[in-house]
């Protein structure tokens, strides 16, 4: 198990959903480029039940899961909702409780912003 490091950097990871691969895609590569996440996860063939303005709806999306440090989560937010076509996205921080030590160093590595590469 990995505990926190003397900066008490945290690792989570974020959950949104996109209409189409396509737009999940162009955001993801987005936020790896700005190193606001360090890998992004889709999941294309999510089909999803909800109500919408009084309507039960049926949606078919793909998943993101967004990995990153907790202090980036502002950051992401805004920047899945400055790339997002939905009015409402969903944007959920998952706390992740335990990481293997090799993965948090590399994810932390991955997302220093300003970092050159």
């Amino acid at each position: 198990m990995s505990e926190p490091d003397a900066g008490n950097e945290r690792v989570i990871f974020v959950y949104t959903t996109y209409p189409s691969v396509a737009e999940a895609e162009a955001a993801g590569r987005t936020l790896v480029e700005r190193r606001l996440a360090a890998c992004v996860n889709i999941l294309p063939g999510m089909i999803s039940h909800y109500r919408w303005e009084g309507t039960i709806e049926r949606g078919e999306e793909a998943v993101m899961i967004i990995k990153t440090r907790a202090l980036y989560f502002e950051a992401v937010r805004a920047a899945v909702k400055e790339m997002h076509s939905y009015s409402t996205p969903a944007i959920l921080v998952i706390p992740i409780e335990t990481i293997d030590p090799g993965y948090r160093a590399w994810l932390l590595a991955e997302t220093e912003v300003g970092k050159k590469g």
